[in-house]
């Protein structure tokens, strides 16, 4: 990357840091494990229970919620980062004043990147952008498109 591509890099990252990411991230994250302890508690109650009767729907609802509910709290925590990255994107352009060198390092990436990484869902955020591919690429990304990222940074 030459230099003003580092700088966009590098401006990017710093946005993360003045837009309270990482506090925002906590937040969101307490909320994602606040759900599952909700729905797990809710099964145990229901385990628990002196009355057995009439507990065959709450079961079916405890079920339901402990399995549907951290998949959409998930979901949102992943769209929640996506758009972090975006502001992350504008932010960097305001802070360099060229959004070119942003756009254009998110080229080279983009370029070098394969998509097939062996590395850990638990860890794609830290990279920048999605190291890997599937088909589930939009729904399941830590990332927005690099392509939508790069239009939007052209456009400034």
């Amino acid at each position: 990357l030459n230099r003003d591509e580092l700088s966009g890099v590098i401006g990017h990252e710093i946005s993360h840091i003045a837009n309270y990411d990482i506090r925002f991230s906590m937040l969101v994250a307490t909320l994602v494990g606040l759900v599952v302890l909700l729905s797990d508690m809710f099964l145990r109650s229901l385990k628990y229970s002196d009355s057995k009767k009439n507990n065959g729907i709450l079961i079916i609802i405890g079920l339901l919620f402990a399995i549907i509910a951290p998949i959409i709290v998930r979901l949102v925590q992943l769209a929640i980062s996506r758009k972090r990255e975006y502001l992350a994107d504008a932010t960097s352009a305001k802070l360099t004043r060229y959004p070119e060198g942003l756009a254009s390092a998110l080229e080279k990436i983009m370029k070098n990147n394969k998509g097939n990484l062996h590395v850990s869902e638990a860890v794609s955020h830290l990279f920048f952008v999605d190291p890997k591919s599937t088909n589930l690429d939009s729904l399941f990304a830590t990332h927005p498109p690099i392509e939508e990222r790069i239009r939007i940074l052209r456009s400034m």
